[in-house]
């Protein structure tokens, strides 16, 4: 994933926690915001220490921008999307991240595809 697709600046983190929406299930939350000035969606990941080591906390980072990628063009070009990965992910594979991640996108009314 392009840096240009990632927040990564403490302030834009701020901004979409102060004017957010949030959706959560058992192993993710998420905030979203619209962007109307945007050319495409950016993500924000964060992972805590409580959901193992760092190379874990890595693993987990990774397998969630795979997942995003793969969604990539049934997500909405303006919107800046923050991921908070819950302990209860750590250790899942790459499959069930993904079908997690989709099913909180439906939640949010965020994703607009049926099964993919």
């Amino acid at each position: 994933m392009r840096k240009t697709f990632r927040i990564k600046k403490p302030a834009d983190f701020q901004i979409v926690f102060n004017k957010h929406q949030s959706v959560a299930n058992k192993y993710f939350i998420i905030y979203h915001i619209d962007k109307p000035e945007q050319k495409h969606f950016r993500l924000g990941l964060s992972v805590s220490k409580k959901v193992g080591k760092a190379h874990d906390r890595v693993w987990v980072k990774r397998r969630i921008r795979q997942s995003i990628l793969e969604l990539k063009s049934d997500l909405p070009h303006d919107i800046d999307l923050l991921v908070i990965a819950r302990p209860a992910v750590a250790k899942q594979s790459q499959k069930f991240i993904k079908e997690q991640i989709i099913h909180v996108l439906k939640l949010a009314d965020i994703l607009k595809v049926e099964d993919k």
